[in-house]
């Protein structure tokens, strides 16, 4: 019977990665991947070598979810990963995972880096608890978002692009204040940053730079920290 191995990959830097999850890239029959680019530049990195690669990409799931069951059940052991981080979370896979548990297919998992607790880590906010929006959506579907989320007491962690990062803020400072926030953006390469600053700050920062690459991962603070600011 097949085995599935869930593997975490660098969010960045190519030396973050565990050696279980490289011997598990060296010794399995096939990858399941997001993009056949991004593994096969880890692949070169540590001359692992070719792999038979199966694209798995949230676009096509449910079109290739059979034929990925297909090409599973002749392998002994296969990889599922994504660009970055842990595959599954905000990230495709999770078709393939549930329908492994139907079938009765062994899943495993080799944990790693993981974008929103690296920036939980890095913002100090006190992350024992959270909320992980994922990508949030756009417009008005966003603004009734956060609507429903005026009196959560804790940080809120969320990914959002370079172009629409200034409309996020906006919308978050006329529905939920002026709160703490805190932006990590290219985490654990040469051009990481880190900017903790109020989301009004942040909106004038962002409007004056004339390009920003990379996508941000956003630590916001809830009611719960504001309202121990003030007593401070």
């Amino acid at each position: 019977m097949a085995k599935l191995i869930i593997v975490a990959t660098p969010i960045g830097n190519l030396e973050d990665i565990s050696p279980r999850a490289l011997q598990a890239l060296k010794e399995c029959d096939m990858i399941f991947t997001e993009d056949k680019r991004v593994i096969i530049k880890l692949l070169n990195h540590y001359a692992i070598g070719e792999k038979k690669l199966f694209t798995f990409c949230e676009a096509k799931a449910e079109r290739t979810l059979e034929p990925a069951i297909s090409e599973l059940k002749k392998c002994i052991t296969a990889v599922f990963v994504s660009d970055a981080g842990m595959p599954v979370v905000s990230d495709p896979g999770y078709q393939l995972v549930e329908r492994c548990y139907e079938l009765g297919i062994q899943i495993d998992v080799i944990p790693g880096a993981s974008a929103p607790v690296t920036a939980i880590a890095a913002s100090g906010f006190p992350g024992s608890k959270f909320y992980f929006l994922g990508f949030i959506p756009r417009d008005k579907n966003q603004r009734r978002m956060w609507k429903t989320l005026v009196d959560f007491p804790n940080i809120m962690v969320f990914f959002d692009s370079p172009n629409r990062i200034v409309q996020t803020l906006e919308n978050i400072l006329q529905i939920l204040g002026d709160r703490e926030v805190f932006f990590a953006r290219e985490m654990t390469k040469i051009h990481q940053e880190f900017f903790r600053t109020t989301v009004s700050q942040a909106i004038k920062e962002f409007s004056q730079r004339k390009e920003v690459k990379g996508e941000f991962t956003v630590v916001l603070s809830g009611k719960m920290h504001i309202m121990q600011t003030e007593e401070e």
